[in-house]
């Protein structure tokens, strides 16, 4: 199917939000970011070293919360546990703030370095430390011990009650078992009809009230919200996700240039479409995946937004409402 119709003006002042992107990789285009129509970015780090480049976005364009302060660089190599120490203080640091991304990857392998005839020949403009291009080695990174790193860092999340952004790539049953084994034993209490009806109104008004607030305030040790970015599974393990006994808030995000194959403009696949249909209204997401802010950032997010208002039957106002009201949930826990 055809993007949205495009003679309906988009409606930009309703608030558009990138749920997962990444312009600390360009950083001479985070200037830019002031003069984008998309109302907020959701900037991921892939690497240590991101989490101060994301500090000095956080602290000029962030959702403020008090004086951040400013963060040194990391030194590298770093132990993890000392990695793990420096993330929470920095989310204590910015009470805003997100877990991401972090994941499983087993298609992943480590970069050669660079080379000093591949010096001149570096766009300038990029951040230094991120791959740009090298060809990769033979050396992956074990499974077992990449679950490992990823199920610390969401007990972190769930220590801080903080949202998590998740990249899996030919991992996405582990990437499940991983959150199944956190929340296990979580799970929340489903009731029929009849049985609710049996236990009667007061059962339901205590649990509505005090009580359930009281329950929120508890230690948990899964993270609260998750987002599933630019998910390339398919639906069955998706679907696994939609239990309503899952304690933790689930969304799901895509973006053209992971699930498009940056295909603009061109006919929306209809595998693509029926991915969409999958995923409750309530909890979809939209993203750019973009390592440069911009308007380059600003067209892909209008064309996602266009392409999921097609596939769900949505109007672009309702559409892009309905995904600033999930993203509000997903990154704050509210629909304010």
């Amino acid at each position: 199917m055809p993007p949205q119709d495009q003679s309906e003006p988009f409606p930009w002042h309703l608030g558009v939000y990138d749920a997962h992107c990444h312009p600390t990789d360009t950083m001479t285009s985070i200037r830019s970011i002031p003069s984008m129509r998309t109302k907020c970015l959701t900037v991921m780090g892939t690497r240590a070293q991101d989490q101060a480049l994301v500090a000095e976005v956080a602290d000029t364009h962030g959702v403020k919360s008090g004086d951040p302060g400013k963060w040194p660089s990391d030194e590298y190599p770093t132990p993890f546990s000392k990695f793990l120490a420096q993330t929470g203080d920095r989310l204590e640091r910015y009470p805003y703030a997100l877990v991401g991304e972090i994941g499983l990857d087993r298609s992943f392998r480590i970069p050669f370095p660079w080379r000093p005839e591949e010096g001149p020949d570096r766009d300038e403009s990029l951040t230094p430390g991120g791959r740009e291009g090298r060809r990769l080695t033979a050396f992956r990174c074990n499974q077992k011990h990449q679950k490992a790193i990823y199920k610390k860092q969401l007990q972190l999340a769930a220590e801080y009650r903080r949202a998590v952004s998740i990249h899996g790539v030919q991992a996405h049953g582990m990437v499940y078992d991983a959150l199944k084994e956190l929340w296990q034993g979580h799970e929340k209490e489903i009731l029929s009809k009849r049985e609710l009806k049996r236990r009667g109104a007061d059962h339901q008004t205590a649990k509505d009230g005090v009580e359930a607030e009281e329950e929120d305030l508890k230690p948990r040790p899964y993270p609260p919200r998750i987002c599933l970015h630019s998910y390339s599974g398919g639906s069955a393990h998706l679907n696994s996700y939609f239990n309503p006994a899952i304690p933790v808030d689930i969304f799901v995000s895509f973006s053209t240039a992971i699930n498009l194959g940056d295909a603009l403009e061109n006919e929306t696949p209809e595998s693509f479409v029926e991915m969409i249909k999958t995923v409750p209204d309530h909890r979809l997401l939209v993203e750019s995946d973009l390592h440069t802010a911009g308007e380059e950032m600003d067209r892909r997010l209008e064309d996602i937004v266009k392409r999921v208002c097609g596939a769900k039957g949505w109007g672009l106002e309702e559409g892009v409402e309905r995904l600033g009201k999930n993203w509000r949930r997903f990154a704050f826990g509210t629909d304010g």
